[in-house]
């Protein structure tokens, strides 16, 4: 996959998590406390990631970014399960 495609893959992932988002965050007045907490671990987490432009790919540094694309996908992967959590607790 190239820089295009990875970065295409990147955009949706993060357009699918921010719809979640916005869905959860619209619930979250109603929440209950464990969800609030939950809601705020992940807040951090979400801030953290959208300050990402996408997995990082140079052709210098290329094992580099293979293995910080990774970490950035479970990072995504592990908000997305912690907004799945919410979702049941509401």
């Amino acid at each position: 996959m190239g820089n295009e495609g990875a970065k295409s893959s990147w955009d949706d992932l993060m357009a699918k998590l921010k719809m979640e988002r916005d869905e959860l965050a619209l619930k979250m007045h109603l929440g209950k406390k464990e969800a609030r907490a939950e809601w705020e671990k992940l807040e951090t987490q979400w801030n953290r990631l959208k300050e990402v432009k996408g997995p990082p790919i140079k052709e210098a540094a290329a094992d580099t970014a293979r293995g910080v694309g990774s970490a950035l996908e479970t990072a995504a992967s592990e908000l997305k399960k912690g907004y799945e959590k919410i979702r049941n607790l509401l």
